[in-house]
């Protein structure tokens, strides 16, 4: 069964079970566009391959009177029965120019979406939501960790640090091809690691520089990406330290759309 209901925002949602739906039947995403407000006149200003498996996607439009916190996203529709969800990376002063940044991992609806939009392809947006308090101002020390999917999150992440001068460092776990892309985005105080790897392994993340040094150990830390890294990593970071964590698993091996 579907229930429509409201959000604080005033946008209307469906949920199956509790749980928001990245499927649904295509007359339910229809009436979801009759009844949100739609940014009018999105356009893609520009595409760029960071890789063969990640793509940065500018998108223009009037988004001058919207908010743009940490963590604000976008559910786009992917299909005529599919939504997927991206997270502004950043937006410029004038708010008319922002910037999402995909993984193409060529495995699903919102990857075949993402991949084939071209400069000039024109976008249906509803407004970015919130649903996550992923930004603690109170943190005077920041250890953000994700992979590709969470790159987007991970830029909207720095300007902020740096304009309140937070200390911060960047873990990732990447396929090897996507090891320079933190670099390109500009995300310093950036640590690479293999995927698939280390992070499936408590007794090797137990072993990591940042649990040996003291400077870290009142660190407010925010892991995103692989549900099974971020489980594993939670479980350590809260039998070595009292820091403070945030977690949310963007996707789990075999299980659509989550």
């Amino acid at each position: 069964s579907l229930l429509f209901y409201a959000d604080a925002a005033g946008f209307l949602c469906v949920e199956q079970k509790h749980k928001t739906m990245p499927s649904a039947p295509k007359w339910v995403f229809d009436t979801l566009n009759l009844f949100v407000a739609q940014i009018p006149d999105v356009k893609v200003s520009q595409t760029e391959y960071l890789s063969t498996s990640v793509k940065r996607i500018s998108l223009q439009g009037n988004f001058e009177k919207l908010q743009f916190p940490v963590g604000a996203f976008f559910d786009v529709r992917v299909s005529d029965t599919d939504a997927r969800r991206y997270t502004i990376a950043e937006i410029n002063s004038e708010k008319d120019r922002l910037k999402l940044i995909a993984h193409i991992h060529g495995n699903g609806c919102g990857s075949d979406f993402m991949n084939q939009l071209q400069t000039g392809d024109r976008i249906t947006l509803n407004k970015p939501r919130t649903e996550q308090k992923y930004f603690d101002q109170s943190a005077e020390k920041i250890v953000f960790f994700g992979d590709e999917t969470s790159l987007a999150l991970a830029c909207s992440f720095l300007s902020v640090m740096q304009e309140q001068k937070k200390q911060h460092l960047f873990l990732f776990e990447l396929d090897a091809e996507n090891n320079l892309i933190p670099a390109l985005l500009g995300l310093e105080n950036s640590i690479v690691f293999p995927k698939s790897t280390l992070f499936c392994h408590l007794d090797q993340i137990t072993d990591l520089p940042i649990f040996k040094n003291e400077d870290w150990s009142d660190a407010y830390f925010v892991l995103t990406g692989n549900v099974t890294s971020v489980q594993n990593f939670r479980k350590v970071i809260k039998t070595q330290t009292n820091a403070r964590i945030k977690h949310h698993g963007y996707w789990l091996q075999e299980k659509k759309g989550l």
